[in-house]
Order: structure tokens, then C-alpha cells, then sequence
């Protein structure tokens, strides 16, 4: 597994509004160890039996927390995140949708410039099945396993965790990046802690049309990782020249097409699904190799 597992520490920036006191709840039923809540003003109240802090730092300071998930609004989301990588947090996951490109932009870079691991925004979060959950992913629908799953969309991972699930495939780490053309960690960083993770066998990629990440994740697959690696690209049937609604849908130059990402792909040896549910026979087909090696 990678980013998570039993023993992270993690703070809910946003603890004690609707959506922050729903997950926090979903995911202490998980078994996350949620250490603290973080709500300006809230200070020394309880949500569900965990205590809130008014600060991050108030909190990283009790609690030594090292993953923060924050539901903060989109208006306060770049406070917010800078706040808890100024904290020392090492890995903040930014659920919240609708946040300004240029607030994520400056998130972005004030990730990389301490060293944080950013995931998100727009994104359901992280999940290592069996030991920690971060975010808003249905816990029920995973299953512990060596399959690593990378995807831009929430929905779609839970799609297809589920088909492998029921398939009996588990899976070591599933990473919802989000779909935002302005993000934190994206496929390459990831890619390379599932290729150095000894407890992840193989890896599921799940793109969508727009922008070229999954070109370049391609290339970089070539060239850098050794484990098999079955893809899936949604938007195989959007209609040419219509906009689309995702914020990360963006195609120009012949690039960010389904074709164009599908092509990429097996032009380098990496089978590619044409429906979800076969993404389960791909994953199938790739283990029976493994083990004939």
C-alpha cells in the first residue's frame, strides 16, 4: 500500500460542517484513526467523540497528525491547505469542489515547495481497503489486495473497484486525483510509489478525455515501470467538437481524444478497456501472466 495505512494520523479541516461530520463518521467506522477536527472557532468541542481544534497547528501539536482531509469551502480551501502544510502535515487531501484554478495553482505550489503530497482537489480521496480511508469513498466496495488503481474519476473507481471486488481482486491502494486540470499528485508520482510498493502487484489507470496526462503517463510507463499496468480512458463516445462538462475535459491539437490516449497507450504494450467491466478481464488476463512468471 502507499500514502496510507492503519497507523496515519489524520485531521478533518472542516470536522464540524454537514458534509465534514458526515465522512468524519463514515471514515472512523472504517477504522481511520481520525485524531482531531479543525474548525476556526470550534476549539475544545467534540464531533463524534473526536476533539476540535481551532488551528492545525493546535492540532498537530496534540495529536501529531500526518494526513490532513479537509471539506473546508471552496472560498477558504487555499487558506485552509496552506494552513495545514505550514503545520507540517505530510499529505493533504483536499476533497472540496469548485475551488478557483488559481487558488489550487498557488496550493500546488506551495505543496512542492515543502515538500507536501497533495491530492486533490475535486477528489474522493484515498484508500488503502482493510486499514485507512480518506475521504468520501464507499468502504464496502473494496477489498484488501495487490491491485494499485491511479483514477481521474470518482465515480469510475468506484465502478470498477467494485467489478474487481466482486471478482475477488483486491486492491492495495486506490488514488482518486480528481479530474481539475490544476492538481496535486498526479499519475507519474504515482505510478512510481505503486512500482516501489512491494505490496502492489499490478496497476489499474483510469483517464478521461482532456489534457494529456495520460499521454505522458504512457511514455513514462514505457521507460520506467516494470509491474503491468491495464487502462481504461472514459469519454470513448463523446460526440467530436462538443464541450464537455468536466473541468479537466479540455482537448486541442488532435490531443486529450480517447483515441488519442487509447493509441498512446498501446502503442507501448498496455492493454486498454473498452467498457469498465472489461477492465476486470485485463486485470485477470495480467495476473494469470504474473503468476506463469
Amino acid at each position: 500500500m502507499i500514502l496510507v495505512n492503519k497507523e496515519t494520523k489524520v485531521i478533518v479541516q472542516g470536522a464540524t460542517g454537514k458534509m465534514g461530520a458526515s465522512h468524519t463518521k463514515r471514515m472512523l467506522d472504517y477504522g481511520t484513526k481520525i485524531v482531531a477536527g479543525v474548525t476556526p472557532g470550534k476549539g475544545g468541542e467534540t464531533i463524534h467523540g473526536v476533539p476540535v481544534y481551532d488551528t492545525v497547528a493546535e492540532a498537530v501539536r496534540a495529536t501529531g497528525a500526518d494526513c490532513s482531509v479537509s471539506f473546508v469551502p471552496p472560498y477558504l480551501a487555499l487558506d485552509g491547505g496552506c494552513e495545514a502544510i505550514e503545520a507540517g502535515v505530510g499529505l493533504v487531501c483536499v476533497i472540496t469542489e469548485g475551488i478557483p484554478p488559481n487558488d489550487t495553482a498557488k496550493l500546488v505550489a506551495e505543496a512542492k515547495r515543502k515538500g507536501t503530497k497533495l491530492i486533490g482537489p475535486n477528489c474522493p480521496g484515498i484508500i488503502s481497503p482493510g486499514n485507512s480511508l480518506i475521504g468520501i469513498l464507499p468502504g464496502n466496495i473494496f477489498k484488501p489486495g495487490n491491485i494499485g488503481m491511479i483514477s481521474r474519476s470518482g465515480t469510475l473507481t468506484y465502478e470498477i473497484a467494485l467489478a474487481l471486488t466482486e471478482n475477488g481482486q483486491g486492491q492495495s491502494t486506490c488514488v482518486g486525483i480528481g479530474g481539475d486540470p490544476v492538481k496535486g499528485m498526479g499519475n507519474l508520482e504515482l505510478l512510481t510509489m505503486f512500482n516501489e510498493d512491494p505490496g502492489t502487484e499490478l496497476i489499474v489507470l483510469i483517464g478521461e478525455i482532456g489534457g494529456t496526462a495520460e499521454e505522458e503517463a504512457a511514455a513514462f510507463i514505457k521507460k520506467n515501470i516494470r509491474k503491468p499496468v491495464v487502462a481504461y480512458i472514459a469519454g470513448q463516445t463523446a460526440p467530436p467538437g462538443k464541450r464537455m462538462g468536466h473541468a479537466g475535459a479540455v482537448i486541442e491539437g488532435g490531443k486529450g481524444t480517447a483515441e488519442s490516449k487509447m493509441k498512446a497507450f498501446k502503442e507501448v504494450g498496455i492493454e486498454v478497456a473498452v467498457t469498465p467491466i472489461e477492465v476486470v478481464e485485463l486485470v485477470n488476463k495480467a495476473a494469470k501472466q504474473l503468476v506463469r512468471k
